[in-house]
């Protein structure tokens, strides 16, 4: 049975109720104060990880969608990509303005002298370019560019795990098999990272092929 436009309809609504669910979690553990004994570091490690999660979902959906034979699914991309970028900026916002008091020169200090704020801060912008450039009437201005622009989210989705990974002090199990999904979400990409190699390196591997052979 192919996916048809009702059913995508009803996905993205199922979407928003599970996005909001999870930031009504967020406020309720907030004003409880079951976010543990640092409830900034709480906040900060809640919509960190929903923001990977999101991204996650994001670049799962076309592997999926081509092994079901359900091209139509791709059409709930972009509403879990918008909330990946809402999560991360969430997320920004917890640190510059519950750790660093809005503090932005002093943000700007972190980031540079910080490598895991770094990786960060490169994985936020990319997430960021890749929200305001979502719409169809910006997919048409940028042309060609549009697509080589939103190949950037590779790069987004290699560095917030290391992010996270860099960032926690213990119990990096979590954060290491976060990694080890980003490689494997990666690797169902592996023509696409083939095409980009120079035709030099490819003639190269095809030579080397033909010598075993």
């Amino acid at each position: 049975m192919k996916i048809s436009p009702r059913h995508i309809f009803w996905l993205k609504v199922i979407i928003h109720i599970v996005s909001l669910g999870f930031l009504l979690q967020l406020v309720g553990q907030t004003l409880t104060g079951n976010l543990g004994a640092d409830p900034i570091q709480g906040i900060s490690h809640f919509t960190g990880k929903a923001a990977l999660n999101t991204l996650m979902v994001t670049l799962l959906l076309s592997p999926l969608a081509r092994y079901f034979k359900q091209g139509a699914l791709v059409r709930a991309r972009r509403l879990v990509g918008m909330y990946s970028f809402f999560w991360a900026a969430l997320h920004l916002s917890g640190y510059l303005i519950l750790d660093l008091g809005l503090d932005w020169p002093l943000l700007a200090s972190e980031i540079i002298s910080r490598p895991y704020l770094s990786l960060g801060a490169i994985s936020w912008i990319i997430l960021a370019s890749l929200a305001i450039t979502s719409t169809q009437g910006m997919q048409r201005r940028l042309g060609r560019r549009w697509q080589k622009l939103h190949n950037w989210v590779y790069l987004a989705l290699l560095l917030a795990p290391i992010h996270y990974y860099w960032s926690v002090k213990s119990g990096i199990v979590e954060p290491g098999l976060y990694i080890l999904m980003a490689i494997t979400l990666l690797s169902f990409r592996w023509k696409t990272f083939k095409k980009w190699l120079p035709s030099s390196s490819r003639r190269l591997q095809s030579g080397n092929k033909n010598q075993q052979a």
